[in-house]
Formats: C-alpha cells, sequence, structure tokens
C-alpha cells in the first residue's frame, strides 16, 4: 500500500452507471481496513452518497455558499475578517465527522450564474483541507461538466464507471478526451465494470484496452445492493461476504489503496 499522504480519488462517468454506489463500496472497505485516514466529498449534486452511508447532513456547502453570496450582495460581510476565512469556517462548521471518515457534501446551489468568487475559495479550501487525509474520495457529478469546469485538477487516481451501455463506453471515452484537451493529468486512470456478468470480462478488458485505460474489474449485479436500495438501508451495512463488497476490495487492492 502507498503511503503518500493527500491523494486525491475521483470516480466519474455517466448518470445511472452506479457511481454513488461504487463510492460506498470503496468507502466501506476502506473503513473497514483502518488503513488510511480518509475524506468523503459528495460532489454530486444530488447529493446520495450520504444515504448510502447512513449519514444525516443538514447543511451542505452548496448552501453555504449561497450564504455568503447573499452576504457578499447585502455588504453584510464584516471588514475585519475576509471572506475566505468566513467560508473556511462554515466549511469546518458542515464537516460531518465520523469515528471512520470525515464527509462534505457539496449539494446544489440556488439560482443560475456563476459565483466565481465563492466557487474559487470553496476549491482552494477543499484543496487545502484534502491535504490533512491519507485520502480523500470524490463522488463527482455525472457526465463532463466537471472536467470542463476543472474541478478534477489535482486528483491523482480517476475511476470511470460504466454499465454494459454504448452510452457508457462513449462518456469514459469523452471522459478520456476531455481531460486531454484540457491538460489534466491524472496519475492513475482506471475502468471499473458495474452490472456486468462475468462473461462479458473480457469485453471490458479490450474495450479498456483500446482507449488507453486501465481495467480495475468488475462489480456484478448484485441483489443485496437492490434490496437495500429499495428499503433505505445503508449499504455500509452490506455484510462481508456480498459479492459487490469483495469486487469493490479487489479493485481497491488493484490500485494499490488496499494491502
Amino acid at each position: 500500500m502507498a503511503e503518500e499522504k493527500g491523494q486525491v480519488l475521483a470516480i466519474s462517468g455517466k448518470g445511472g452507471v452506479g457511481k454513488t454506489t461504487m463510492a460506498a463500496l470503496m468507502i466501506k472497505n476502506l473503513t473497514d481496513a483502518k488503513q488510511r485516514s480518509l475524506l468523503v466529498i459528495d460532489a454530486n449534486p444530488d447529493s446520495n452518497l450520504s444515504d448510502l452511508l447512513g449519514i444525516s447532513v443538514p447543511m451542505t456547502l452548496g448552501m453555504a455558499a449561497m450564504e455568503m453570496k447573499k452576504a457578499i450582495d447585502k455588504g453584510e460581510v464584516p471588514p475585519e475578517r475576509t471572506k475566505r476565512e468566513i467560508l473556511e469556517y462554515r466549511v469546518f462548521d458542515i464537516l460531518k465527522e465520523t469515528p471512520n471518515f470525515d464527509l462534505l457534501v457539496m449539494g446544489r446551489t440556488e439560482g443560475e450564474g456563476c459565483y466565481c468568487i465563492v466557487n474559487d475559495l470553496l476549491t482552494d479550501i477543499i484543496d487545502s483541507l484534502s491535504k490533512n487525509y491519507d485520502l480523500t474520495l470524490m463522488d463527482m457529478e455525472a457526465g463532463l461538466e466537471h472536467l470542463s469546469r476543472r474541478t478534477d485538477r489535482d486528483v491523482d487516481i480517476m475511476v470511470i464507471v460504466t454499465d454494459p451501455s454504448s452510452m457508457g463506453f462513449q462518456t469514459t471515452r469523452r471522459i478520456k478526451e476531455l481531460a486531454e484537451e484540457v491538460h489534466i493529468d491524472f496519475k492513475k486512470i482506471y475502468l471499473i465494470g458495474n452490472r456486468f456478468r462475468p462473461e462479458m470480462e473480457s469485453m471490458l478488458k479490450e474495450e479498456a484496452s483500446k482507449m488507453g485505460i486501465e481495467f480495475a474489474g468488475m462489480i456484478p449485479d448484485d441483489s443485496d445492493i437492490l434490496k437495500y436500495n429499495l428499503s433505505g438501508r445503508p449499504l455500509v451495512e452490506l455484510p462481508p461476504q456480498n459479492p459487490a463488497l469483495s469486487a469493490a476490495k479487489d479493485i481497491l487492492t488493484k490500485m494499490g489503496l488496499l494491502d
């Protein structure tokens, strides 16, 4: 297992391929192993990861950013305090600490338009915060927007999840191409197949090779995950022998993130 501190892993892919499920399975394995300090960032606007982890999150960074924007617009920011200091305080106030990992939920912002001051401050604060952990795991929003905005600028390991669909593979190719176009240099980029049958592994490996992406493994279609999701039961309660959980453990081991 690598001992480098401050590594960042991002999970990306087409909407509906199971990115958040993949994130939850990885988090469960990483926390069970207790080998690394872990920061989890839910950067998906749907903010479903906390539900899969069984954590209640009353406040998101999106809410804090909108509060900050309104305060600036109304001239209510105290002159003796910088905008960064105020927003940094809010980030640490929102940070959800658990015995096994810390969680930040980005959430949605209200209204339209980019508020670059707040967004840039948030990015810098999160960059600084992640350096205090051995590993930061980010569940990214679906598609390509996060790449075009360069919110993956300091990602060490990019994981792309695909399901057995042509659109899943098309999005994978585009993520790889767009990362090159905007000069994002991931140290490692992996492809994971979700809900693939075992006999499809050779096909998935071949597709990954064509795209110049390392194949990390497959997560089987798992009835327990379906049952847990339907009942609202957190995936972190899956038993150790669960096939999907075991497959995610093998993937993390291949990446060098577990012994």
